[in-house]
């Protein structure tokens, strides 16, 4: 047996079941091992969607997937889709084939490039290592939440593994999965004082918390406290249904979620970095607002602002456990009866903080965005992209899985349409790459078949990533396609525009990207106003056998709220 066939079946046997990627003469012989071993392959047309599909994947199924790719060309086409997964500690696992000699065409310094992106670089080294070594790459994707991009040289992947260790590549051990970190006992003390002290809390919770178990302890906690509930733009969805969740915290936030957070005396953040963008570069933190971090990876604490306590542990156990210390403050002097009846008030008592009537009543009434009025500038050729948004979240099923590409309007999708949970919205934004949206969708729709696929796009990112339009075809993903289309990188425009700058070189004539669709087996439709869009109602109503693409032409007015935000991170 190859040292290619051996590693491609030890990863499907350690749990590596979806595989995404270009094939090419350097990964041909691994790739087709790991499908015979079982390995779900999705081909891509391009290593760059490939990338983000295994990222998006990953992120919503919650398992390690992998991306595959050819020596040289194909590792340095998806490096866009890698910077994203690593600057996300996505935990995937990067196939690529290696040349090593410098004399060939093919060779870069792979390794130098994975570092150059946060990725961590792993090398197969002889045919007696190769199963080892390649689940070593899977544990570390796994255990530290890392993109790993493993490096198969191809003399390796040709060499003849022993016979004696030829059989142990089936029978792979299945990397455990993180261990959930405990919290230090006076962490969780002094977490639970402050929050004790506190009179109007917050808690943002982050990628960190996406899970179940952390939603409801952080849910109970809050109710306990009376705080009021928050997401950074990754978790968005995680508390939805909770009267007392303000969906987002930052650029996206609302007007009344934003007043709210600075209005706060604490503020949690769980799994959460607190970054410029999720707490407006520091200007959603009042003056004499106590800030808290609960991670569980201790480098993270305070690395984006000042925090007063940080607390290194599993959101869901240090939650739990300040639970816990609320419950067991010891009452030595009173009976059973009387402490009974001393736990009944403080639960009384905690319902109050930022959980009164007023508070309830306004969340109620306008913390959505689709909620704030608004003047509609919709033409007779162009729709307002807030009108076009707000229909959308009304025509489509509210089960829906949503990827948004980067861009001017992006907020108008990630804030405008309703997700069921934090598994609702797979936002590939931390490189801040426009092209990436599609790619997105078509991984986060794989892992969640369930659901129907949405994705939000630019015209940009749209005309950037047409290629993988042939693999939401070719899957036959029932997926929506909404390109928000104002003919120009929007961004720019409404950044550079109002100073009187020059912006022949970021606008474009009109595309007729619903013609690109069809071309590519979608159906399509063109929508300019509100009546346009029954069409989509029809295509819901029917065999969906195709997906659809609609070629919103919005208007370009002005710039989205969220922009001056984001330019002032550059």
């Amino acid at each position: 047996m190859k040292v290619a066939e051996a590693v491609g079946r030890a990863l499907y046997a350690a749990g590596v079941g979806q595989v995404f990627g270009v094939v090419g003469s350097g990964n041909f012989h691994l790739t087709n091992a790991m499908v015979a071993a079982g390995s779900r392959f999705v081909a891509a047309r391009h290593e760059g969607g490939a990338a983000t599909m295994a990222d998006a994947y990953a992120r919503m199924s919650g398992t390690v997937a992998a991306l595959s790719v050819h020596q040289g060309p194909g590792l340095t086409n998806a490096m866009t889709g890698i910077a994203e997964a690593a600057k996300s500690r996505t935990p995937l696992l990067v196939l690529a084939a290696e040349v090593t000699e410098p004399r060939s065409n093919f060779y870069v310094d792979q390794e130098a490039l994975a570092r150059s992106v946060g990725a961590v670089s792993a090398r197969v080294t002889s045919a007696e290592d190769a199963v080892t070594e390649a689940l070593d790459a899977v544990r570390r994707a796994v255990c530290e939440r890392r993109t790993v991009l493993l490096n198969l040289p191809l003399g390796v992947q040709a060499l003849d593994v022993p016979d004696a260790l030829a059989g142990e590549s089936a029978l792979a051990v299945v990397p455990p999965e993180r261990a959930p970190v405990e919290p230090e006992f006076a962490d969780v003390e002094a977490l639970a004082r402050v929050l004790e002290k506190s009179r109007r809390p917050v808690f943002v919770a982050g990628r960190g918390a996406r899970s179940p178990g952390a939603r409801d302890a952080l849910v109970a906690l809050a109710e306990r406290h009376g705080a009021l509930l928050a997401t950074s733009a990754v978790a968005r969805g995680l508390f939805h249904g909770d009267p007392w969740s303000l969906d987002v915290s930052g650029g996206f936030a609302s007007p009344l979620a934003a007043e709210l957070i600075q209005e706060a005396d604490l503020i949690v953040g769980w799994g959460c970095a607190l970054n410029m963008w999720t707490m407006r570069h520091g200007r959603l933190i009042g003056p004499d607002s106590t800030v808290v971090q609960v991670d569980d990876d201790t480098s993270a604490l305070g690395a984006h602002r000042e925090v007063h306590l940080g607390v290194t542990g599993d959101v869901e156990l240090t939650a739990r456990r300040a639970l816990e210390t609320h419950d067991a403050n010891p009452q030595p002097q009173q009976g059973e009866q009387a402490q009974q009846g001393h736990r009944a008030q403080q639960r009384q008592q905690s319902r109050q903080g930022f959980r009164t009537a007023d508070i309830g009543a306004s969340i109620a009434a306008r913390v959505r965005w689709r909620d704030v009025p608004y003047e509609d500038t919709s033409t007779r050729e162009r729709i307002d992209p807030r009108t076009l948004s707000v229909a959308l979240d009304d025509i489509l099923p509210a089960e829906r899985v949503i990827g948004v590409d980067s861009g001017n309007f992006m907020g108008y999708p990630s804030m405008y349409l309703s997700v069921p949970d934090e598994n609702g919205l797979c936002f590939t934004q931390a490189f801040q790459s426009i092209g990436l949206g599609l790619a997105t969708a078509i991984g986060a729709a794989l892992a969640r078949p369930d659901r129907l696929p949405v994705a939000a796009l630019g015209d940009g990112g749209a005309m950037m990533g047409a290629a993988e339009f042939d693999t939401v075809r070719r899957l036959g993903l029932p997926m929506v396609v909404v390109v928000y289309n104002d003919d120009a990188y929007g961004a720019e425009v409404h950044h550079f525009g109002p100073d009187g700058h020059p912006l022949e070189t970021v606008e474009f004539p009109p595309t007729d990207i619903a013609a690109v669709a069809r071309g590519y087996g979608f159906e399509a439709v063109t929508v300019r106003t509100r009546v346009d869009l029954k069409a989509v109602e029809d295509w819901l109503a029917g065999p969906r056998s195709a997906p659809l693409l609609v070629d919103a032409k919005v208007v370009a007015d002005r710039g989205a709220w969220w922009l001056e935000e984001a330019f002032r991170g550059h």
